[in-house]
């Protein structure tokens, strides 16, 4: 139990003793100011109003009731009730034994929905959020003992592959090979597209391969299956350089559900959901009636009979709650989603779909900006591919590595690069509020002072030459801690909040705080380097051997948080 949930505990149970209501809580909270403790509950005040009574008196009572004996050095009460609690530094010392101890929980299933690219278009910098964002969170609730499981939700479906796959076949039958034809998806689309546009005899035939294709002609499909095959190659190679736990077995995509719609919208039919309007089938929500209380219409079939994306998505939530038996389903899909994603969620509900214990979250993201405040874009106004971009990142990173260190060999430079690089992407982007726009820097991101991947990475490697120049493996050391010095309480301090970090981070899918948090333990760290040495011939050797295990923990703690981030460190940098 973390010195948070303990405190708490402690505190419940002596407000409970004095009859205070059971909705009058501890509020506790660290303390803003290390000179007034280390926490700080202000529940007093709250209970105090709720029983009419004197908010000091009851802080008191409280105070006197609670049982602090062996984790309290002093205590007092500060302005209208607030409780300044300050731990003993030997109470602390022994917490920080378990520090690394995940707390248990009942595991529940958990589907995260992140990435979903369409394979009509080669990834770009708008499939960046989903994947990296998604991808941390998948992390964090493995971590936590969480049944994870990862559905890319692939575009592969849809009136736009009845062009591709014409084109595909126009080049196959002109000697041209598959994987060459689609070396570039995105040349390969704007090739196909400008043939549809100039060529109606062309056009005419694509759109018979969408019929053909949605009624599973042989010929298309398997046309349709090579571009797949090239496309989700293309994205895996991505993902690996992203280092991100998606792989082909978590594909689940929009094809996988076509079995279904027709059932979907017959399904929402015979429940009086659906109903016909201007010859397509729409739902139409009341909850989500606009502002002169005219109802949501979310359209599920068009009057030509095509499905849409509400229909797709409505088949996978009803997949997921009851083949996949899952208790929460995370979306990570960008902010002008919204209202889809509200209309799906309503729609499940009324039609039983989803049942009120099976949570549904969409977690909305805002949009990665140019300099000029406007969305990332090349030079020429073009979309930012993320291939290009990663190529880009690393070796930015490799050329500051070459000027910062000259004692590291060429395979050394490679492989730090491509952590830094890719890590500098990744951090800048979980660093910012999620639902924030951010605007992309390089000169920031691959900063390595303030809070960037690189200065992180660089307070790990820091960390490991400490052991290294001891001679010491630091996954194998173990000694006692005995905090004097206050940058020494204050790190401490900040290692046995890990867990609880992470806990938060699992509940609201707020990356960043877990990016804060990894930030001020590094501060916190330099800070306790800066003022506590640790070999210096005149430190006597327990004082050594607590630093050090001081510093053992803060590598740790520093390595498994950047993981959970999806980002790497090195022993050298």
């Amino acid at each position: 139990m973390s010195i948070k949930n303990t405190l708490n505990s402690r505190f419940e149970t002596a407000m409970h003793s004095l009859n205070i209501p059971s909705e009058c809580t501890p509020l506790l909270n660290l303390s803003g100011k290390p000179q007034f403790g280390d926490y700080q509950a202000n529940g007093a005040m709250g209970a105090a109003k709720h029983l009419k009574t004197n908010p000091r008196d009851l802080a008191q009572k409280i105070l006197d009731q609670v049982d602090l004996a062996e984790i309290a050095e002093k205590t007092d009460i500060a302005g209208p009730g607030f409780i300044n609690i300050t731990l003993k530094n030997d109470y602390i010392a022994d917490c920080l034994k378990h520090c690394l101890d995940k707390p248990p929980i009942e595991p529940s299933n958990v589907v995260i929905d992140y990435s979903a690219p369409n394979l009509a278009k080669e990834m770009h910098v708008g499939h960046l959020r989903s994947t990296i964002i998604g991808d941390a969170l998948a992390r964090v609730l493995e971590y936590q003992g969480q049944n994870v499981i990862r559905q890319n939700h692939m575009g592969d479906w849809g009136t736009q592959f009845g062009m591709l796959i014409a084109e595909l076949e126009l080049q196959l039958s002109q000697g041209e090979q598959a994987e060459l034809a689609l070396s570039d998806l995105e040349v390969f689309y704007q090739q196909s597209k400008k043939h549809f546009d100039a060529d109606p005899e062309f056009a005419d035939t694509a759109r018979a391969y969408v019929v053909k294709l949605q009624s599973g002609d042989a010929n298309c499909l398997k046309l349709w299956q090579q571009f797949i095959d090239v496309s989700v190659a293309h994205n895996s190679d991505i993902y690996q350089q992203l280092n991100v736990g998606l792989t082909t077995e978590h594909i689940k995509p929009e094809s996988a559900y076509n079995d279904d719609l027709k059932w979907i919208v017959e399904d929402l039919e015979n429940k009086q959901l659906a109903v016909e309007s201007d010859g397509a089938k729409v739902v139409f929500l009341d909850q989500l009636a606009d502002k002169n209380g005219d109802p949501s219409p979310m359209i599920v079939q068009k009057s030509g009979g095509g499905f849409l994306y509400a229909t797709t998505d409505l088949a996978a939530l009803k997949y997921r709650v009851d083949t996949l038996n899952v208790d929460r389903i995370l979306y990570f899909i960008d902010a002008r989603q919204s209202l889809h994603m509200k209309q799906v969620f309503a729609t499940s509900r009324k039609a039983n779909y989803a049942p009120d214990t099976t949570s549904l979250e969409h977690h909305a993201f805002g949009t990665m900006m140019g300099s000029d405040g406007k969305p990332f874009k090349t030079r020429t106004g073009g979309t930012v591919k993320l291939a290009d971009l990663l190529v880009e990142s690393v070796e930015r990173a490799e050329k500051l590595v070459r000027e910062k260190n000259t004692d590291l060999n060429e395979q050394e430079i490679i492989t730090i690069a491509r952590k830094v690089g890719i890590g500098a992407v990744k951090y800048a982007d979980l660093s910012k509020t999620r639902t924030n726009d951010y605007i992309f820097d390089w000169d920031a991101m691959l900063s390595f002072e303030g809070n960037t991947a690189p200065y992180l990475q660089y307070a790990y490697t820091r960390i490991f030459s400490i052991f290294r120049k001891a001679g010491i493996e630091l996954e194998e050391f173990s000694a006692k801690i005995t905090i004097t010095e206050s940058q020494e309480k204050q790190l401490a301090l900040k290692l046995l909040q890990f867990n609880e970090v992470v806990n938060q981070v699992a509940i609201d899918c707020y990356p960043h705080s877990l990016c804060n948090y990894l930030y001020e333990l590094s501060s916190l760290f330099m800070s306790f380097y800066e003022h506590c040495p640790i070999l210096k011939s005149d430190i006597d050797p327990e004082t050594t051997q607590s630093r050090l295990q001081l510093c053992a923990y803060s590598a740790t703690i520093l390595k498994q948080g950047l993981d959970l981030l999806g980002i790497e460190v090195m022993e050298k940098m």
